[in-house]
């Protein structure tokens, strides 16, 4: 684990100012319990594409670019700013945390197509405690579920509404 900043290389102006919202909302999900995040996290994937490695790796170049936090050891808000970043792009790398017990650490990082970006360790000595990997959407499905039924619900359609929604439409 490094104990300096890593150094940074030259990130667009557009990517950069990207980059700070996606730091910011990570610093509120890192303060969120671990199975909250995980909610947030599947919740943000939804619908996504797999990121690409080269994706990847230019969002983490620009989160630690924008954030000091990110460049040091702040590993948790860097691996969730860089992921949130691919979401603004419509991809999701897969999200990874791990332990290791000898000497203990714990850690949080980002991979794509099956390798971790941009990490100086070896990632293979943790053991993956949780991962959030990128979740496409299926063909012919809506990208917010139960939409028909809401809108069956509204519109008055008692009949189609109970064959929707499996209950039958309140009076």
């Amino acid at each position: 684990m490094p104990m300096t900043l890593e150094e940074t290389a030259p990130v667009p102006l557009r990517r950069r100012l990207a980059a700070r919202p996606a730091v910011a909302l990570a610093a509120a999900v890192e303060r969120l319990p671990p199975r909250r995040m995980r909610r947030v996290l599947l919740a943000a994937s939804r619908g996504a594409r797999p990121a690409s490695g080269a994706q990847a790796l230019a969002a983490r170049q620009a989160v630690v670019a924008v954030s000091v936090h990110c460049a040091g050891q702040g590993c948790l808000r860097r691996s969730l700013a860089t992921a949130l970043l691919c979401r603004l792009g419509g991809t999701w790398p897969d999200w990874c945390t791990g332990v290791r017990a000898e000497p203990f650490r714990a850690h949080a990082w980002v991979e794509a197509e099956g390798t971790a970006v941009g990490e100086q360790g070896d990632t293979r000595l943790y053991h993956k405690t949780m991962t959030v990997p990128a979740r496409p959407a299926r063909p012919g499905r809506s990208a917010r579920p139960g939409r028909r039924a809401r809108r069956a619900r509204r519109e008055g359609g008692g009949e189609r509404c109970a064959s929707i929604c499996r209950w039958p439409r309140s009076a």
